[in-house]
C-alpha cells in the first residue's frame, strides 16, 4: 500500500506539455537565457508568438511539491510545407530527463498533422546531446553555417561559431 505521506510520492515529478501562449514569453525568455548568449528577451518572444505562423510547446513539471514549473520549450515557424525550429531550450534543472525529446516529438506530431513535409534546424556543432537527439529523430546534416554564433557566444566558449544545418522529412 502506498501511503499519502510516502516521501517518494512527494518528490515524484511529471513532465507535461501544452501549447505556448504569449503569456509564456517571460518564462521562455528566462529559459532561453540559460542556454544562449545573447538570449532573446521577453519582447522578442512576444513578437514571435504573435505571428500567425509561429507556434510552440512548453514543458512543465508538476507534482505534489511543484506545480507548473517551466522545464523547457520549443518554438517553430512554418511556411508552405516546411517548418524550422527557431529555438529550443531546456532549463538546467530539467536537463538529462528527456524534456528535449518530448518537445521534439510533440512538435513533429503537430507538423505531421498540419501536413508539413520538412523540418529544418541549426545546431551548434559542439552540442553533442542535441546532435544525438536530432540524429536519433531522423535528422541529417544538409549544410554548415560558419560564423553563425555571435562573438559573445564564442567568448563564453559556447561554440566555435559554426552551426550545422539539419533537416528531416516529417511525412
Amino acid at each position: 500500500m502506498i501511503s499519502f505521506l510516502n516521501p517518494a510520492r512527494l518528490i515524484t515529478r511529471e513532465i507535461l506539455l501544452r501549447p505556448l501562449d504569449v503569456e509564456d514569453a517571460t518564462a521562455i525568455s528566462d529559459i532561453h537565457a540559460t542556454g544562449f548568449d545573447p538570449a532573446w528577451g521577453t519582447e522578442d518572444m512576444m513578437g514571435l508568438l504573435r505571428q500567425s505562423n509561429v507556434f510552440g510547446f512548453l514543458a512543465f513539471e508538476s507534482g505534489a511539491l511543484i506545480r507548473n514549473r517551466p522545464a523547457g520549450f520549443v518554438l517553430l515557424r512554418h511556411a508552405a510545407d516546411e517548418a524550422e525550429i527557431l529555438t529550443i531550450a531546456v532549463s538546467p534543472h530539467a536537463r538529462g530527463r528527456g524534456v528535449g525529446r518530448l518537445l521534439m516529438n510533440e512538435a513533429l506530431r503537430k507538423l505531421y498533422a498540419d501536413r508539413i513535409n520538412k523540418l529544418i534546424l541549426e545546431v551548434d556543432e559542439n552540442n553533442q546531446s542535441a546532435l544525438h537527439l536530432y540524429r536519433d529523430l531522423g535528422f541529417e546534416q544538409v549544410g554548415v553555417r560558419k560564423g553563425y554564433y555571435t562573438p559573445a557566444q564564442k567568448r563564453e566558449g559556447v561554440s566555435g561559431g559554426t552551426a550545422l544545418v539539419m533537416a528531416c522529412n516529417v511525412r
